[in-house]
Parts: C-alpha cells; sequence; structure tokens
C-alpha cells in the first residue's frame, strides 16, 4: 500500500498562540485621561464662576431691596405728611369760616377791651384822686407821690407789708396782681426804710435762689452776698426740717436781717411798686 503523505502535517506556524496585550505607553495613557480631565477642570471653573456671580447677584438684589424698602417707607413717610397736611388745611379752612362767621363777635370783644382798657385807666385816675383827697383830709400836701390805701409811699416807691401770710409763691402772685412785686432792696436808704418797718415781723422779700441755684432779685437781677445783711451762718440751704428740698427763699428774721427758709413756709411779705404822681 502505498503511503499517503500529508503535506504540512506538523506546520508549526499554525498553531495557536495566546495574543499579548498591546504596549501603553505613558504618552498613550495621558491622553486617554486628558479629555475627561479638562472637561472636569472646566466643569469646576464654571461652577465657581457661576457660584462666585451668584454671590454677586444676591447682594445685588439684597441692596435692591433695601433701596426698595427705603423708599417705600420714604413714600409712606410723604404720604403721612401729605395727610397732615391736608388735615391741616382743613382745620384753617374751618378757622377761616369761623372767623368770617364769628366777625361779629370779634368786633364786640375788640369794643370790650377798649372799655377794659378806659375803666383801667379811670381806676387809676380814681386813685389819684382818692390819693389827694385823703393827703387834702390828712392836711398834708396835695402834690408828689401818692400810694394806694393801705400802701406806704418812700421817695418814688410805694409799699404794702402785709398781715396775712402766705408762701413765697403765693406772695409773689399777690403782689403781681396789685400791679407790684415782691420787695427789691437795692441802696441802703431802701434797706433802712423797709427793715425799720418790718421789725419785729418775719416778712418774704423778692430774693430766692430755687431758679437757678444762685441767689438772684423777682425781676432776675443777680444778687451779690452781703454777709452785714444776713444772719450769722446764713444763708445755710438747712434740709432738716422735713420738707422735700432745701431753704431757696430768703425773708428779714424779727432782727431785720436775712435768712434763707423753705419757700412753702407761710410768712408777711412786701410788695412794691411804682408810685403815682399827683
Amino acid at each position: 500500500m502505498a503511503d499517503i503523505h500529508y503535506d504540512n502535517e506538523w506546520d508549526t506556524t499554525a498553531l495557536w498562540t495566546k495574543d499579548r496585550p498591546p504596549f501603553s505607553s505613558p504618552i498613550i495613557r495621558f491622553r486617554r485621561w486628558l479629555f475627561p480631565g479638562l472637561t472636569a477642570v472646566i466643569l469646576l471653573i464654571l461652577i465657581i464662576v457661576l457660584g462666585a456671580t451668584n454671590t454677586k447677584m444676591s447682594k445685588h438684589l439684597w441692596s435692591a431691596e433695601q433701596r426698595i424698602s427705603n423708599l417705600s417707607n420714604i413714600v409712606q413717610s410723604l404720604n403721612t405728611s401729605l395727610h397732615h397736611a391736608q388735615e391741616t388745611a382743613k382745620e384753617v379752612k374751618q378757622l377761616q369760616f369761623a372767623v368770617e362767621n364769628n366777625k361779629d363777635q370779634l368786633i364786640s370783644v375788640s369794643e370790650a377791651l377798649k372799655q377794659l382798657s378806659v375803666i383801667d385807666s379811670l381806676r387809676k385816675n380814681f386813685d389819684a384822686i382818692k390819693c389827694s383827697l385823703d393827703r387834702i383830709i390828712n392836711n398834708s400836701s396835695a402834690t408828689g407821690a401818692c400810694c394806694p390805701l393801705g400802701w406806704t409811699v418812700f421817695e418814688s416807691s410805694c409799699y404794702y407789708f402785709s398781715r396775712e401770710s402766705l408762701s413765697w409763691n403765693q406772695s409773689r402772685d399777690w403782689c403781681e396782681k396789685q400791679e407790684a412785686h415782691l420787695v427789691i432792696l437795692l441802696t441802703n436808704k431802701e434797706w433802712d426804710f423797709v427793715t425799720s418797718t418790718s421789725r419785729p415781723q418775719h416778712y418774704w422779700i423778692g430774693l430766692s435762689d430755687w431758679r437757678t441755684g444762685r441767689w438772684e432779685w423777682v425781676n432776675r437781677t443777680p444778687y451779690r452776698i452781703e454777709r452785714r445783711r444776713w444772719r450769722p451762718g446764713q444763708p445755710d440751704s438747712w434740709t432738716g426740717h422735713g420738707l422735700q428740698g432745701d431753704e431757696d427763699c430768703a425773708h428779714l428774721h424779727d432782727d431785720g436781717r436775712l435768712n434763707d427758709q423753705h419757700c412753702s413756709i407761710k410768712l408777711r411779705f412786701i410788695c412794691q411798686k411804682h408810685s403815682m404822681n399827683i
């Protein structure tokens, strides 16, 4: 039997071999991750930029809201002022209407005031005539200074030494109602006349320090303390009296010298005003 010959029976080139993984260089790996990395970086930058922009926009929006709120407050204030102005305008119109409707009454009031002025002038003339008659009755001169009944004349002033007792404030008010004031002593003659008449009683005079803490006359003329006019150790602003505050008002003591006393204490008082010339 003829031998059968198989060509290439042991062809070694036909043997299967396992493929080896392709060679991966660092450059190839870098290129592979380059695009994703750049994309991530770009996205991160976009996120940061958008965040910063959002923060700025938020600040601008908050600032705008504050301005709008301030404008709203201003508008509300203007509306309130406008409302008050409108109300005031209405009141003015009502007053104008009332004045127009009450002209006759206003004229009557004006006439009444004129009559009161005439009456006051007549009263002063009557006091002058009365003073002249008193002088004639008492066989004294009918010329010169003259004072109302019950008042004492000295030089160019009239003095009233009260018999009733009032507080310092009440005494001041009583004198003012008589078109006078609590006595103000500026000259030695006035001091001598008043103290010689006041002894041995206690009398309020127009001297106090309750308004500013400094002694002044009732017409707010400053007073400089003369120790010879005061009792020893006075003024002392004593607070042991149990009354609120200290001693802010001056009075003439029974020896004719000054003493400070609590203004609410009731004492006699001396009023002073200009005399009438006859």
